[in-house]
């Protein structure tokens, strides 16, 4: 693997932080601020159900992404939600439960791994991440 490549592959060490994401209700004012302000680049992807998914990138490297919230999404906010790497995404939702934290939103399962968003006992908001075995 070149290092071009490397430095593109996301870290899967259990309790880093390997990806962000942006919700946010403009998606468009989101790009251009992020673009101007650090200077980060924007990929689109297309994705299966037909949504496109922004990927910000510095350089070559995907470092966040970017959703646009659905239109009358009922409690929903723009906000930044960071995603740590677990090596057991279930074990990891019960211990969320039995240390007092509540599951937000259970387990979803993606081609390139699964997630599970999660809050504190004090509602601090973050999300599981378990990679595949499979190449991204």
């Amino acid at each position: 693997m070149s290092e071009v490549e490397q430095q593109q592959q996301p870290d899967t060490t259990p309790g880093t932080i390997p990806w962000t994401e942006l919700a946010t209700t403009n998606k468009e004012a989101s790009k251009d601020f992020y673009s101007k302000l650090f200077g980060w680049t924007v990929e689109e992807m297309q994705m299966p159900n037909d949504m496109t998914y922004t990927m910000f990138k510095l350089g070559e490297r995907p470092i966040a992404g970017c959703v646009e919230l659905p239109e009358g999404e009922p409690g929903a906010h723009p906000m930044w939600l960071s995603y740590v790497n677990v090596e057991d995404l279930d074990a990891s939702i019960e211990k969320t439960k039995e240390l007092g934290g509540a599951v937000l939103k259970d387990r979803v399962d993606l081609p390139m791994g699964s997630f599970a968003v999660i809050a504190d006992p004090q509602n601090a908001v973050i999300a599981f991440w378990q990679s595949s075995d499979a190449e991204c």
